[in-house]
């Protein structure tokens, strides 16, 4: 690397803050300003993060109310049509004018399989990026790689086995064509953002450079971040880089294949918010009637509702 690793710059300022007679002054003031710089990045990146973790809920949030609306407009429609039929059945109504009734269910239903249609383009695209992931991985790296789509989103798991050296950061080279097979999906899904998130076991670190199993997740989450930039061409405006620490379990700490099920970083991939809640607000224009339709009150019409 052509700067201090992060161990050098921690190891050479603490040496320097206890034995301050055995640098000069200048030399005391760059690794000052180095481990300055250290802390203001760390920063940074818990910013960036707690940004991104705002947005993925958002994107839950977004999707769990579409699916209540979808649950409202069918109960809408399913009242609309009840009390068309009670107009039609009424033996002392007479003749019934029930176009904008007719009217009203339609549109119900057009929006309705609008949201239907809205929802399904969104996981269609989420499987066919999940299948041509999972057909591009060779057997071995099966082994190291989960993929799995959750409430709209795309979730890719990697151990810290495969993506790590032993006990570091820094991406191990057998990685590599992994993180290329996956930055290439990235690739071909301009309208995705990306956001890598490490996590770690409940077991202390103990690095003089690092601090904590958050500092080690957040490092090794901005490690992936800037390979998938540097080497492989990803736009690092849809990146974040982020660090869970040990508080994001999938399984007990408690055995050692717990641990290592817990030692990973995911990549989650989610549909740009602005544009998926433009989809959702195109819904389709209203079709205006232009006849009255007149029918004696003695016939029951049952219209047909359209389901997804």
């Amino acid at each position: 690397m052509k700067r201090l690793s992060i161990y050098a710059v921690s190891a050479l300022v603490a040496t320097a803050l206890l034995l301050p007679g055995c640098v000069s002054n200048k030399k005391y003031r760059s690794l000052q300003a180095n481990y300055d710089e250290m802390q203001r990045k760390e920063q940074e990146l818990n910013k960036r993060y707690q940004d991104a973790q705002q947005q993925l809920s958002s994107v839950n949030t977004q999707v769990k109310s579409l699916e209540d609306r979808i649950a409202s407009e069918r109960s809408n429609v399913a009242a609309l049509q009840d009390a068309l039929n009670k107009c039609l059945t009424s033996s002392n109504q007479g003749n019934v004018n029930i176009s904008k009734l007719v009217d009203e269910i339609n549109a119900s239903n057009r929006y309705i399989q609008h949201l239907v249609n809205t929802k399904n383009k969104s996981d269609s695209l989420n499987l066919v990026l999940t299948n041509r992931l999972t057909r591009s991985l060779s057997r071995e790296e099966m082994q190291d790689v989960d993929v799995q789509v959750l409430k709209g989103v795309v979730y890719i798991s990697l151990s810290d086995n495969m993506l790590y050296k032993s006990g570091s950061y820094e991406i191990s080279d057998r990685a590599g064509e992994t993180l290329s097979k996956i930055a290439k999906i990235i690739m071909d899904y301009k309208d995705y953002d990306v956001l890598v998130e490490g996590n770690t076991d409940n077991v202390p670190i103990s690095k003089p450079n690092i601090r904590n199993n958050w500092d080690l997740s957040a490092l090794r989450g901005s490690s992936v971040v800037q390979a998938l930039q540097e080497n492989y061409g990803v736009d690092p405006k849809r990146l974040t880089a982020a660090g869970r620490g040990e508080y994001n379990t999938i399984a007990s700490n408690a055995s050692e294949s717990g641990k290592t099920r817990n030692r990973r970083t995911q990549i989650i991939i989610t549909p740009k918010l602005d544009q998926f809640m433009e989809l959702i607000d195109k819904a389709p224009e209203s079709e205006p009637s232009t006849d009255t339709a007149v029918m004696p009150a003695d016939t029951t019409m049952v219209l047909p509702i359209e389901q997804p």
